[in-house]
């Protein structure tokens, strides 16, 4: 008896995930098969070299590793594009000395999105995470690399939720 549960409860399990009724990421992609994500520009004030190949990069990275659809370049079912509006460091903790403890380096990204399929889930968002560092610190090598990594994966993971997640 045992042994008939743990089978048929595999075999739900394996319908449910092969017929796209539930994804364990949370992504609803409908009956899309194809994915666009145009390259985003970078027409901040203050241009990162590279910062808009990563960007865009990662967030195809994420689609493809979090759904079944496949990566083209034109006429994809569901499509992205947008630019990097903003890029800055402001500083934001001050010492006794009257100088800065802490930077924070921002990025908005302004995101479009349109589902061929169903134009009701279209829209027209910017989204923008920070992340914190050592004013001693210079925003270079490692201390960039993580800043960004940190930056890039609550905006991606925001776009995600925005446009497949319904949330």
């Amino acid at each position: 008896m045992k042994l008939k549960n743990i089978l048929f409860c595999t075999i739900l399990i394996l319908n449910i995930i092969s017929c796209g009724v539930y994804s364990f990421t949370g992504g609803d992609t409908g009956s899309a098969k194809t994915i666009q994500i145009n390259y985003f520009p970078n027409n901040a004030t203050l241009v990162e070299p590279g910062l808009s190949q990563q960007f865009t990069q990662e967030l195809q990275d994420l689609f493809l590793r979090q759904t079944n659809l496949n990566l083209v370049k034109a006429n994809g079912d569901l499509f992205f594009e947008g630019e990097i509006t903003n890029y800055r460091v402001t500083p934001m903790t001050a010492t006794a000395e009257q100088t800065a403890a802490q930077s924070r380096l921002t990025i908005v990204i302004n995101i479009r999105f349109y589902n061929k399929l169903d134009a009701n889930k279209d829209f027209e968002k910017r989204f923008t995470h920070f992340s914190d560092f050592s004013a001693d610190e210079q925003l270079t090598g490692t201390v960039l690399e993580g800043a960004l990594e940190e930056i890039f994966e609550r905006i991606i993971q925001d776009v995600f939720n925005a446009s497949v997640a319904n949330w």
